[in-house]
């Protein structure tokens, strides 16, 4: 915001034009734009004024917007103060507090472009400025291969991004899982054939060969059989589906935690596995219908592929 005169105003005058401002946009849901503040405060120099906005932005006490075709002034949340970028222009900051928006799920660059009203080629180099400025960066995105959501340079895109450790530059190991499935389970087994062993009785037997999301995890662990750092949320993904194969039971405790236990299957496995259904990583915006089929799941087509 340029400054119409070279006197610099009081600062206690700005100081109290500012809690003034501060004020007024409470009132109107922390968002305000020039006529807003021309509207009223008609009293106020526009010295005072642009003095009064410049300290706010220095301060981090607001974030620029677009609206329309003019600027406007949003209050910042002190629990989510945004750190706008070192020597950035008003667009950039823009940008920049749109992607921050986004966390680690990133945000695509349309709803860049609505949010902030710029046009694709203005968008698109101030998108290539932060990026050389790495303050923001690009990812691929499983959801959709041919798009990239932009996120800030020191975040970690969230699983439902990158699909997790079953996705390596989007592709799905396959081999990886089956390994990690056949070891689950057979860790499983062995729990079963110990306690089978033992001189207790069926119930407490049955009790013995249960084992908990942590008892697989180290299992697994100290195999060694994993480069990638994987967490119990991964090996949990894993034994639902040795559940859904029916090679193993869920066993749903009174605090919500789950234990397993390997099971002979009455009838022949359906083979869910062979699929990537279980460890999908939107298996949640799946039909409600039906199965779906390889034409209809993206997923399920390269996997078959």
């Amino acid at each position: 915001m340029a400054s119409t005169s070279t006197a610099e105003p009081p600062p206690e005058e700005v100081e109290a034009a500012q809690q003034k401002v501060i004020e007024l946009a409470q009132e109107k849901s922390g968002i305000l734009s020039n006529s807003d503040l021309m509207e009223s405060f008609p009293d106020m120099a526009p010295a005072v004024r642009v003095a009064v906005i410049n300290r706010m932005l220095q301060q981090g006490l607001v974030e620029l917007l677009k609206k329309g075709n003019q600027l406007a002034y949003r209050l910042v949340d002190p629990t989510k103060k945004t750190t706008a970028p070192k020597g950035a222009d008003n667009e950039e900051k823009i940008v920049y507090s749109i992607i921050e928006e986004g966390g680690n799920k990133g945000i695509w660059i349309r709803d860049i472009r609505v949010k902030s009203n710029l046009i694709m080629t203005q968008l698109n180099k101030i998108l290539k400025s932060l990026e050389n400025k790495k303050l923001i960066k690009a990812v691929k995105s499983v959801n959709a291969s041919k798009k990239k959501v932009y996120m800030l340079y020191n975040l970690d895109p969230d699983r439902s991004v990158t699909g997790g450790s079953w996705y390596q530059d989007q592709d799905f190991e396959s081999e990886f899982v089956d390994v990690l499935n056949q070891q689950c389970l057979r860790y499983l087994q062995m729990r079963t054939e110990s306690a089978a062993q033992g001189k207790d009785g069926p119930l407490l037997a049955k009790q013995k060969s249960l084992c908990s999301v942590s008892d697989v995890h180290t299992f697994i662990k100290d195999l060694g059989i994993s480069k990638v750092n994987l967490d119990e949320e991964d090996l949990e993904t894993i034994l639902k589906t040795v559940v859904y194969d029916g090679k193993a039971e869920r066993v749903v405790q009174m605090d919500g935690s789950s234990l397993y236990r390997a099971i002979i299957p009455a009838l022949p496995p359906p083979g869910l596995v062979q699929m990537p259904c279980g460890i999908c990583p939107v298996i949640s915006s799946c039909s409600t219908y039906g199965l779906v089929t390889p034409k209809t799941c993206q997923y399920m087509s390269e996997w078959l592929n």
